[in-house]
């Protein structure tokens, strides 16, 4: 599943960075859920685009490997496959992954939001508060 929507190689752990370039979460590689990395789940992936909290939340969305802040349509994260948008720090250094908690159930997801215009720089959002139940 390598494209402009989900641009991560099938089968691997994807690092997401903040806009200082720590590593605060990954994606999985079954592709559909993000963990932290002390091993507590805090969202998954809808429809291979959108970010959804556990408890049915829009957080974001995926563009050109970055996830796009909901409320204010700026970056908040990015990977190593991310492409265009606001520029990037260099990358820290990731932490050892702790072993992964169970997931919650996924209650049913909210409406969907408006999807705000995408502004090319960095949501003040850029931390693990973008995950409300963390």
């Amino acid at each position: 599943m390598n494209n402009e929507l989900h641009p991560f190689p099938e089968n691997e752990i994807t690092p997401f960075y903040n806009c200082s370039g720590h590593p605060l979460f990954y994606l999985h590689s079954d592709g559909k859920h993000f963990y932290h990395y002390d091993g507590t789940p805090i969202a998954h992936l809808y429809g291979d685009k959108y970010i959804i909290s556990y408890s049915g939340q829009y957080l974001g969305w995926l563009h050109n490997g970055s996830i796009i802040d909901y409320k204010n349509g700026k970056y908040a994260f990015f990977t190593t496959y991310s492409s265009g948008g606001a520029s990037r720090p260099s990358r820290k250094s990731r932490p050892s992954r702790s072993s992964r908690k169970s997931r919650p159930s996924k209650s049913s997801r909210m409406s969907r939001p408006s999807r705000p215009s995408r502004i090319s720089s960095w949501s003040e959002n850029s931390s693990v508060t973008f995950f409300p139940n963390y």
